[in-house]
């Protein structure tokens, strides 16, 4: 059994960021799979910090065949744009290509022949405009495109079904999208729909242009407490939901963490997302090394608390500039965090001094949040005293910071190297047809309350 965390407050300078050590991903646990790698990369780092931030390589940690190099999702929910009612995203279908280079062809069902009513169009990749590139990844792109007789703007996720199947990640790419369709909530990215082609897989989610909470936590270095407070409020909500959904994150980090137009965090990237039951217990070895709880290095099983742990090290790395277990050495950094000693800074209040400590308790069945009240014991801690959940829920605190974002089809918060680009799709070969039924049932439309723009 590990240690139980022992606390100390001390004077700690606020040093550079270090760089991050690879996301992990085991390959063992049916349904896992680092899913943000499709979206692109992080802002480019500037001169002196060290990353890397690569395509994934294999390799074998503690006999575990896990994923490194991850990139990062660089798309999600804004606040919910309306979509008119003459042309409404009622049903997407499946599409089918007529050729290498006819993506944005008119769509043809290929999953199955099914009869629309006269008045409800099919949605295929021809109804999207392309306007900008705006990241890239393993298995295809991430374009900002507008609905065709619309303003809106929305994100299209393009995948390649070869590349899919060349990895086996079929199941992998339902299983994130099966969890999305099942989320309601506003500090999380909402899915809008899905459809295929017969070479490609195209998910359709709402378009975000604040940034990512890491790109404005590395030009700010750190925040305070007051804003610190609402985005780990956010982010309570948003996890607290997802458990109630018999659902656990499992990769909080800033990374994925975005910001919307109004400054409000966005949870995204659901590739280690996980359906699990009330009691539960998961073994894999998954997540990003430092914000892993103990309990999933020592591969003891873990649950829901993973999540609260992962939030505890969050919070304090906004606070301080960086996580409280740090080290290069991967190996090293492990042992840190079953073992060391959690040393807090003096300059922060005894509040949050009290909520890190619950947060960040080794032992599990002991850590803040992982009781029978759940998110509630969380929510009522004395640091959240100031916030009242109701109108945090309905977007009626606002954050301190609000990022610079000029209109909706606004890209100044995403990495040049990627907008730069031509928005062009590339063409890709149709897989065998014994492959094509491997997608099966892949096409997905939100419910018609969220179509409308409704909040309820």
């Amino acid at each position: 059994m590990a240690p139980t965390a022992t606390t100390a407050a001390v004077s700690i300078p606020l040093p550079s960021r270090p760089p991050r050590l690879d996301a992990v991903v085991a390959a063992d646990d049916a349904g896992e799979f680092d899913f943000s790698d499709v979206f692109g990369q992080l802002p480019s780092v500037k001169e002196g910090e060290a990353a890397d931030w690569g395509q994934p390589e294999l390799h074998y940690v503690a006999d575990t065949l896990v994923i490194c190099s991850r990139s990062h999702s660089l798309v999600g929910p804004s606040p919910r744009p309306s979509l008119r009612v003459g042309c409404p995203l009622e049903e997407c279908a499946a599409g089918d290509d007529a050729g290498e280079d006819s993506d944005f062809s008119d769509a043809v069902d290929v999953e199955q022949q099914q009869e629309f009513d006269d008045t409800t169009r099919k949605l295929g990749p021809g109804d999207f405009e392309l306007l900008n590139l705006v990241g890239q990844g393993a298995f295809g792109k991430v374009f900002q495109v507008r609905l065709k007789g619309s303003s809106d703007i929305y994100a299209m996720k393009v995948m390649r079904k070869d590349k899919v199947l060349e990895k086996n990640y079929v199941d992998y790419m339902k299983a994130e999208r099966d969890i999305m369709t099942k989320i309601v909530h506003p500090f999380i990215v909402q899915l809008r729909c899905s459809f295929q082609t017969k070479t490609k897989l195209y998910l359709i989610l709402d378009f975000i242009n604040g940034g990512h909470l890491f790109f404005q936590l590395y030009r700010q270095g750190t925040f305070s407490e007051d804003l610190c407070r609402v985005y780990a409020a956010e982010i309570v909500s948003a996890v607290a939901h997802l458990h109630s959904k018999g659902i656990v994150h499992r990769d909080l980090k800033p990374e994925n963490i975005l910001l919307d137009a109004d400054g409000h965090v966005k949870l995204t990237d659901f590739g280690l997302a996980k359906e699990i039951e009330e009691s539960d217990r998961t073994n894999s070895y998954c997540g990003t090394v430092e914000y892993m709880a103990p309990e999933i290095l020592l591969s003891k099983g873990h649950g829901k608390s993973a999540d609260w742990w992962s939030l505890g090290i969050l919070v304090y790395e906004m606070l301080h500039g960086m996580p409280p277990f740090t080290n290069r050495n991967k190996n090293k950094l492990q042992q840190e965090i079953i073992k060391g000693k959690l040393k807090l800074p003096g300059y922060l209040s005894s509040e949050v001094h009290s909520l890190l400590k619950g947060l960040l308790h080794k032992d599990p069945s002991k850590r803040l949040g992982s009781g029978g009240n759940g998110s509630y014991d969380i929510k009522r801690h004395k640091w959240f005293k100031c916030i009242n959940w109701t109108k945090l829920d309905a977007g009626l605190i606002q954050p301190k910071f609000v990022p610079v974002v000029q209109g909706r089809a606004c890209i100044a918060n995403f990495d040049e190297k990627w907008t730069t680009l031509p928005a062009q799709d590339s063409p890709a070969s149709t897989p065998r047809a014994a492959d094509i039924d491997m997608f099966q049932g892949y096409t997905y439309v939100a419910p018609n309350v969220w179509l409308s723009g409704s909040s309820s």
